[in-house]
This record gives C-alpha cells, structure tokens and sequence, in this order.
C-alpha cells in the first residue's frame, strides 16, 4: 500500500469510528485539537490499527502521533520493515 492509498484508508477509518466529514480530513489534521479524539479514543484507533494490519505501534511511535499523517507515517513505517 503507497503512502496515498494509507492516507484514503485511514482518513476512511477515522471517518468511521468517530463518525467524522471525510471532506475536512486532511494529513494535517491534528487528531487532538482538530478532530477532537481524547486519549481514550486514540487507544481504540491504535487496538483497531493492530487488529486491521496486524502489527502494534511501538509505545514511543504511538506517544509521538499528533495529526493523520503522522499516522499514515507510522503505518508506513511498519511496512517498510516487513519488506
């Protein structure tokens, strides 16, 4: 999966879980202070990142994770040590 096609699949899963425009998603988009996600739901996005790729992020990736790119980053990451 290339970086746009991770950037679609996450935008389309925060869209889902927490019922969120997909049009006023964008890479920049602070999980926090734009999207209003607290700790909580940010630990049921990263349960639901494990559960659809099968990987965990590493705690100190997972305290670093601010907006949807930084996450798109993180899966990116995760994949590129596989290959």
């Amino acid at each position: 999966m290339n970086r746009d096609q991770l950037q679609s699949w996450v935008t389309d899963l925060l869209a889902e879980m927490f019922e969120l425009d997909k049009s006023g998603l964008t890479a920049e988009s602070n999980l926090y202070a734009d999207l209003d996600i607290d700790s909580i739901d940010a630990v049921d996005l990263a349960v639901k990142l494990k559960q659809m790729t099968g990987k965990r992020l590493a705690p100190e990736v997972f305290k670093n994770i601010r907006t949807i790119g930084d996450v798109v980053d993180a899966l990116a990451g995760m994949t590129e040590q596989v290959a």
